[in-house]
């Protein structure tokens, strides 16, 4: 399926400092080389389940209507240009992460998906997007971080994806800021935090309340964060995996019925791609888009 290519227009001085406020300038990557690898628990079990892997084009026609959603809700759209020899790239999510200063240069763990910091190198640097900083200590991956708000943020951290050492480094440089974060421990069964929890909107998230430490439940409604539950079978198809929008709207894969529906109860508009065939591979629409400006 022929896309666009990736574009080469100037970018603003890309920053985002709250998951929920409204969502400008998002990257996202053509799945033309995406496959499913045996490198997390959700493949695994989809492979043993399935076997068969899924057609290029399927998956071009999934991620296209993603693409389709966020225009249509005003969203630019940019692209960075898949390369063959990484097949997750399709997840823009977790090479860069974007803070109030900034974009934050990842290290990813996973040996298949390490040469993706390369080409967003160039990305950035093709669009004067400076870093302001680049993770050094262990690992860092962008589905484990969470700017909740101004101020606050989490940070997971399950050793599997994203380590103690790698969360430690960035929670520093945002609390010299004066942020409050809280590194969150998990197991890496889970893959990413944003397998178990997303904001929605301001002051309500998406959680598998069937997993997560108590206290950091307790963390969250402290801070006057309401969650919707969500089952930990559901969670592992992921149903936690949604994107904010703002401004009362959220992307949600069409496969969460239960959660859409509650979303929906909410007040909230809930645009619902159809996107089986990334979350059989382990990422949603929150691992599959990496925003890089929402309003202040």
């Amino acid at each position: 399926m022929p896309h666009p290519p990736p574009d080469s227009r100037p970018g603003p001085a890309w920053r985002v400092a709250s998951e929920t406020a409204p969502l400008r300038e998002v990257l996202v990557c053509a799945p033309d080389h995406y496959r499913w690898i045996p490198t997390n628990s959700i493949v695994r079990r989809t492979l043993a389940r399935d076997g068969q892997r899924p057609a290029t084009a399927h998956l071009q026609a999934q991620h296209a209507e993603l693409v389709q959603a966020m225009e249509e809700a005003g969203v630019t759209v940019r692209r960075v240009a898949p390369e063959p020899h990484l097949p997750y790239m399709a997840y823009t999510r977790d090479s860069v992460a974007l803070t109030h200063r900034g974009p934050v240069l990842g290290q990813l763990e996973r040996p298949q998906r390490r040469g993706e910091y390369a080409p967003l190198l160039d990305f950035h640097a093709a669009h004067g997007s400076d870093f302001w900083r680049k993770s050094s200590a262990g690992t860092l991956e962008g589905g484990d971080i969470h700017v909740i708000r101004p101020g606050l943020a989490a940070i997971g951290a399950s050793g599997g994806r994203t380590d103690l050492a790698g969360a430690e480094q960035l929670a520093g440089w945002l609390r010299e800021d004066g942020w409050e974060v809280r590194v969150e421990e998990f197991d890496e069964h889970f893959l990413h935090l944003d397998v178990l929890f997303c904001m929605a909107a301001d002051g309500l998230a998406v959680a598998c309340e069937d997993v997560l430490d108590p206290a950091f439940l307790a963390w969250l409604r402290g801070h006057g964060i309401r969650t919707l539950p969500v089952p930990y079978r559901d969670a592992m198809n992921l149903g936690c995996n949604i994107l904010a929008l703002g401004e009362g709207r959220v992307v949600s894969a069409q496969e969460s019925t239960g959660l859409n529906a509650a979303l929906r109860a909410e007040g909230l508009t809930v645009l619902d791609p159809a996107l089986s065939l990334f979350t059989a591979g382990g990422g949603g629409p929150h691992c599959l888009t990496c925003p890089l400006l929402r309003d202040d």
